[in-house]
């Protein structure tokens, strides 16, 4: 029994394992809440309520999604070049700063060429970020892990000194920057609230990005690199190439995310405007198995647990901070059974031994 109940959860994969992940991290998070004094059906309804409730429940839920939905497909793309990029924070950041600096310059440009020029910005920023690491690592053998965790700290750094000094607005007694332009403004599909066409942007990166993955050359080599980088090499695929490459576009992803909350949300760049959406995007990543597509959904489900928590601060006395326990579980519940199966491969000898003991 044991050794078939065993064999099925290593069978789990994709949609499957990260719906039931979900559903455990729910329970499990229940049940310390229950532990700790507090009523789990509160806390749940208010989250509910919160992130589903009401128009402006599920337009918070959406616009909580989209960054991120970006951050999420930025560190799922990396992957698929088996590249850890722990970076999209601070790539999400200098993307803010470049569309900032390029949304409040007076071009005398019409919407239609000044957002598209302060969008691409945002994005050539955060590409030309995320590749200096790829830069490192094929040329000084850098670890991308280590390097893109420093640079989130230049570049939040670099923004705090910016926001306290030469781009400080006028009069402001916030780390901000002026308003940028009307020209370059993302605009919101609802006059009232902060939800931009920046949601359907990100829906179609996620598709765009699965489109180019399965049915361009490139894609298929960043697959292959991912997959067997020595087998790749042999093949005649430059892995040098496609390390750059793969972090350049995932830079571009996560700058993105940083130029949709500036243009459309805030509409200017102020000190600490992340909610950690570049590390979240890790806990998108793995709920999303990966897949491009699933990165929707996973941002959706975080976004309406980010939404739905400031109902059940506002409504309950039961801390915020469980919300954080289910993101904790969901990313330990989707990674335990991935990494069995990496243990089995490795050894599977020593793991068919090991678990013939514990069945007799």
């Amino acid at each position: 029994m044991k050794k078939r109940a065993l064999s099925g959860l290593l069978k789990l994969d994709g949609p499957l394992l990260s719906i039931l992940s979900l559903l455990i991290a729910i329970v499990i998070s229940g049940v310390i809440m229950a532990v700790c004094g507090y009523n789990p059906i509160e806390a749940f309804g208010a989250i509910l309520a919160g992130s589903f409730g009401s128009q402006r429940a599920i337009v918070q839920t959406l616009t909580q999604a989209t960054p991120l939905i970006f951050t999420g497909l930025a560190f799922a793309f990396a992957k698929k070049a088996s590249l850890i990029n722990l970076g999209a924070e601070g790539q999400l950041y200098m993307g803010a700063l470049a569309s900032a600096a390029v949304g409040m310059l007076d071009l005398g440009l019409p919407m239609a060429l000044h957002l598209p020029l302060a969008v691409a910005a945002g994005m050539a920023a955060g590409g030309l970020y995320a590749g200096l690491v790829g830069v490192l690592k094929v040329k000084f053998g850098s670890n991308e892990v280590i390097a893109t965790v420093m640079l989130n700290s230049i570049a939040t750094y670099l923004v705090d000194y910016l926001l306290n000094g030469p781009m400080l607005a006028e009069n402001s007694s916030v780390a901000q920057t002026e308003r940028v332009l009307e020209t370059a403004q993302l605009p919101r599909i609802f006059q009232q609230y902060q939800l931009t066409i920046a949601i359907l942007l990100a829906v179609a990166a996620c598709i765009l990005v699965k489109l180019f993955m399965d049915r361009t050359a490139l894609g298929y080599e960043i697959r292959a690199v991912g997959l067997n980088p020595d087998a790749a090499e042999t093949a005649g695929i430059s892995k040098a190439k496609v390390t750059i490459v793969a972090l350049c576009i995932s830079g571009c992803i996560a700058g993105l995310a940083g130029a949709s909350h500036v243009l459309g949300v805030d509409r200017r760049l102020i000190n600490g405007f992340s909610n950690d959406y570049g590390f979240s995007g890790i806990s998108v990543a793995a709920l999303a198995a990966d897949s491009p597509v699933g990165v929707i959904f996973a941002g959706i489900v975080f976004g309406a647990l980010r939404a739905g928590t400031m109902e059940l601060n506002r409504t309950t006395s039961i801390p915020v901070e469980f919300v954080n326990v289910i993101q904790a579980m969901v990313v330990i519940l989707v990674a335990a059974p991935l990494l069995v199966k990496e243990l089995k491969r490795l050894n599977p000898a020593g793991w068919s031994r090991k678990t013939k003991k514990e069945v007799a």
